[in-house]
């Protein structure tokens, strides 16, 4: 094997200049997931142990910050998905606005088939919570909890199938996973918003008009952008649309289009803010932002559960919906725009490979828990436990099940590299 530092004169070429930025998130994402994983682990150990008295203490331990007569004051856990979980959907925003401008999603023919793939994988998982729960007011406002798609956990487990998982196929879940996230996103804006402030949406939509104008004219400093997205943040926090959004709205002005920067040897090299915060901001989010978040959320007591509670309406909605529902939504879609010519599959990729994709589409965890924590916020207390048990299930099936089909799928694949 030839060492790279003894490359000396080879350059990379244009294709690998091109696909460095997927394969250096690919693998960021992979870890990220891991590290994922592990935190929910921690966080159902500790919460059926002795320690879980503690744990539920730090949750609900208040704190609060105030300037004057205006203050917010949160338990942990509500600072911890309305803030931290804010940095989270700020970078989904870049990653978004990079995919569509310049990446997998920037032409018809790319978008297609993930696009066609994720309106099928929400509505699927939709319809069968809406079978399992049609009649319970209550219960039916989580119908949005196993429509999502957890990309860091799934890209996690694909990476523990090693080199042999073609990058299409890596490329087609991660693009899957952005317009999942696009919908989601949408979904808490038209259907997890509680009562508005006119006032708040006001202000925040003053601090909008100044964030346009600071990317019209093409201002590269990141401070300037984030002293007008904290109050952005804050306003949206008092609007009753969820805080998170404002992460996205925040990210759709970064400038992404290169502009020339010196160095310190006194060249110019072109530099892009919206590449630079999303490459600053990977290893934060992948290792802090959303670990934290699981292990806030994921505590389920399940010592004294029965089957019982598991065959409840709602965690079985939610099993069902992220099982079946994804499978039956991403799969019967994604084979319509095909055979209607509106889409094609990607090179090399059957149909075999593209059901075990699926399967780790049905991991929801991170955006399930979060959707989970605005749909039975106001008057679901009788469903707290029922609905992170129906996400752990349902992921944990999914996520098992893809690995083995995606294994036994790519069994006769041969390593890359070998004779």
């Amino acid at each position: 094997m030839i060492d790279p530092g003894l490359a000396g004169s080879s350059s990379p070429s244009p294709i690998d200049k091109l696909l460095k930025p997927l394969h250096d998130f690919l693998r960021l994402e992979a870890a990220g997931g891991l590290t994922l994983m592990a935190a929910a682990v921690v966080a159902l150990i500790v919460a059926n142990s002795p320690l879980s008295r503690f744990y539920i203490a730090f949750l609900e331990l208040p704190l609060e910050v105030r300037v004057g007569t205006f203050g917010i004051a949160k338990p942990l856990l509500l600072w911890i998905n309305d803030g931290l979980m804010a940095v989270f959907f700020f970078l989904v925003g870049m990653e978004l606005k990079r995919e569509v401008l310049e990446g997998h999603l920037s032409s018809l023919r790319k978008a297609s088939l993930p696009a066609f793939a994720a309106i099928g994988g929400m509505v699927g998982p939709a319809l069968f919570y809406a079978f399992m729960n049609w009649g319970d007011g209550v219960a039916m406002k989580g119908w949005a909890i196993p429509t999502a798609t957890d990309i860091a956990f799934a890209l996690g487990v694909l990476s523990l199938l090693g080199n042999r998982v073609p990058s299409a196929l890596k490329a087609f879940l991660l693009s899957v996973a952005i317009f999942d996230d696009l919908g989601a996103i949408i979904v808490i804006a038209l259907f997890y918003t509680a009562k508005l402030s006119l006032l708040s949406l006001g202000v925040a939509g003053v601090m909008i008009i100044a964030l346009a104008g600071l990317s019209y004219w093409r201002v590269q400093r990141p401070a300037a952008y984030f002293l007008i997205g904290i109050p952005l943040w804050i306003a949206v926090l008092k609007s009753g649309v969820h805080a998170t959004l404002a992460g996205v709205v925040l990210a759709m002005f970064i400038p992404l289009k290169p502009v020339l920067r010196s160095t310190a040897d006194g060249d110019s090299k072109p530099h892009s803010m919206l590449h630079h915060l999303e490459h600053a901001l990977h290893p934060w989010v992948a290792f802090f932002v959303l670990p934290v978040f699981a292990f806030a959320n994921a505590g389920v007591p399940v010592l004294g559960l029965s089957v019982a509670d598991v065959m409840h309406p709602v965690p079985l909605g939610i099993i069902l919906g992220l099982f079946l529902g994804k499978q039956v939504g991403i799969l019967s879609l994604s084979w319509l725009a095909v055979r209607l010519g509106l889409a094609t599959t990607p090179e090399g990729i059957g149909w075999r490979l593209l059901h075990g994709t699926t399967l780790l589409c049905g991991i929801g965890f991170t955006m399930s828990l979060f959707i989970a924590s605005l749909a039975f916020e106001q008057g679901g207390e009788a469903y707290f436990g029922l609905e992170r048990l129906g996400i752990l299930v349902g992921s944990l099936i999914s996520g098992f099940l893809g690995y083995f089909v995606l294994k036994l799928t790519l069994r006769k694949v041969p390593e890359p590299g070998s004779s």
